[in-house]
């Protein structure tokens, strides 16, 4: 369903009062109640004789999140209601922001991973709205439209701190390492961003690191260049180098690459998140992390499209 610029947003943004900064930890109550509107049109509700697919859906994440949060109901004293009604009123009513985010995220997920590759059986048992594509777009545009600095991307809710860098390398990265043979390295990438979306820094900047090398790892394996498994994220470099991942007739406007792949992103972890702290406690902070995760998404851009094994 199409998102209608109202009157009051537009006067809204004449007087400066659309947020321009992200935030973090508060969903407020109108974008709850938008979500379940895209929710309850995405999802549906049973035709009249056919297979009940649409509180199938809402039996499987209401009980997905009972058992993961140890409870019987998601609500006290809520026997009476339906799966449905439990997870939409769940929704609307928790105060915990990461519960919030749970139950969009497994609800998404379930749209995107159950719903939409068997679209075509599932609209024609339900009264459906909007399409599985549709109800994702929707759902990004109206964090975005909140100020809410979260992204439903790849199956998952990501954390994001600029619009442009989400544009331009967190989802082009995640974009590229898609296919099967990048799955491991997506794997890490994306929890690298579940790590920093928590303010588990020094983790987040872990994964950025394996994410990092399985992808030159790949590549080396998938061009059959020698290297070793164990070989750490400089020596992949210089093998990725040596074997001309970057075309000899420009191997000098690489240089500073180079040199900033062999100091960037494993320095970043040598020094501040993979070794022993010693007597004082190390703090990795939230800029020196994002500079971390953002240039671990350049620089596999950068591998990945150089190897040509998209």
């Amino acid at each position: 369903m199409a998102i209608f610029d109202l009157f009051s947003k537009r006067q809204k943004r004449l007087r400066g009062e659309i947020p321009d900064i992200y935030t973090y930890d508060n969903i407020p109550q109108n974008l709850r109640v938008q979500i379940v509107h895209i929710i309850r049109d995405c999802i549906g509700q049973r035709k009249e004789y056919h297979d009940d697919q649409a509180g199938q859906a809402y039996e499987f994440i209401y009980n997905t999140l009972c058992r993961e949060y140890g409870l019987f109901q998601l609500i006290e004293d809520s026997y009476r209601e339906t799966p449905f009604e439990q997870v939409l009123n769940f929704l609307l009513q928790t105060n915990n922001t990461e519960e919030v985010l749970d139950v969009i995220e497994l609800t998404f997920k379930y749209i995107d991973k159950i719903i939409k590759p068997n679209y075509q059986k599932y609209s024609y048992n339900t009264n459906y709205k909007i399409k599985p594509d549709d109800a994702i777009s929707e759902l990004n545009e109206r964090f975005k439209e909140n100020g809410i600095g979260y992204s439903f991307t790849a199956s998952e809710i990501i954390r994001i701190d600029s619009t442009y860098i989400h544009a331009e390398v967190a989802k082009p990265t995640i974009s590229l390492l898609a296919s099967r043979k990048f799955s491991g390295a997506n794997e890490e990438y994306l929890k690298a961003h579940e790590h920093y979306r928590h303010g588990r820094n020094k983790e987040c900047l872990t994964e950025c690191l394996k994410a990092f090398e399985s992808t030159m790892k790949i590549i080396c394996k998938e061009k059959g260049w020698t290297f070793n498994q164990t070989d750490t994220a400089k020596k992949l470099i210089q093998v990725c180098f040596q074997n001309g991942l970057v075309p000899t007739f420009t191997q000098n406007q690489f240089t500073s690459l180079q040199n900033l792949l062999e100091s960037g992103i494993p320095t970043i972890r040598n020094k501040l998140g993979g070794h022993g702290q010693g007597q004082t406690p190390q703090i990795v902070d939230d800029e020196m992390t994002r500079y971390g995760l953002n240039l671990t998404g350049t620089n596999i851009i950068f591998l990945v499209e150089q190897s040509q094994l998209k």
